[in-house]
């Protein structure tokens, strides 16, 4: 792995635990919460999965979510440590990897450098892949049906249609700023 890569993939990782400063929405009925770190995930797979590979923003998914469970309380509210991952949420966390990973796939095999492009990716990794893993778990932890946790979920979808546009728009805008084919040299 290049140089270049470990600090792209470190810096994104640090942008998820800026994300978390912002505190966290809490809904009456889910003891899941809104946060904006979902919106990290879209950015990590839109810029650094399209522009190194998917592989580096599930990598930068992968230290954040290490580094929270070394403790380091880096989820929104503050929370960190092994505990996060046996709570109703840990099914979405898990699926950040797999989303930053499939954003960053999709881009790059459609060479993603439009906003309905983004928007496809960003919805199918952001949306999608973190949902299909996140709701059984969330599930299997409330000890409710998958159907309950999928009505559950639907309260966080106008948000994250929300995240996937901005990241969206924000992505379109980098890649036009540093073109995709062009590296950044550190």
């Amino acid at each position: 792995m290049k140089v270049n890569h470990i600090i792209y993939v470190s810096m994104f990782a640090a942008i998820m635990g800026v994300l978390g400063i912002l505190p966290p929405i809490p809904l009456a009925f889910s003891p899941v919460p809104i946060t904006m770190q979902t919106f990290g995930v879209m950015l990590a797979g839109s810029l650094l999965g399209s522009r190194f590979g998917p592989k580096y923003a599930a990598l930068s998914q992968m230290l954040f979510l290490l580094l929270v469970m070394a403790g380091v309380p880096l989820l929104s509210g503050g929370r960190g440590g092994v505990g996060v991952f046996f709570t109703p949420s840990a099914g979405f966390l898990v699926g950040w990897i797999a989303g930053a990973y499939v954003i960053g796939y999709v881009c790059q095999r459609m060479k993603a450098v439009s906003v309905s492009k983004m928007l496809l990716a960003n919805a199918i990794g952001g949306i999608l892949v973190i949902y299909v893993i996140g709701i059984p778990i969330q599930a299997m932890i409330m000890q409710i049906s998958v159907g309950e946790a999928a009505i559950l979920s639907m309260a966080f979808l106008p948000g994250d249609c929300l995240k996937v546009t901005i990241a969206s728009l924000i992505a379109v805008k980098l890649h036009a700023a540093i073109p995709v084919n062009r590296e950044v040299r550190v």
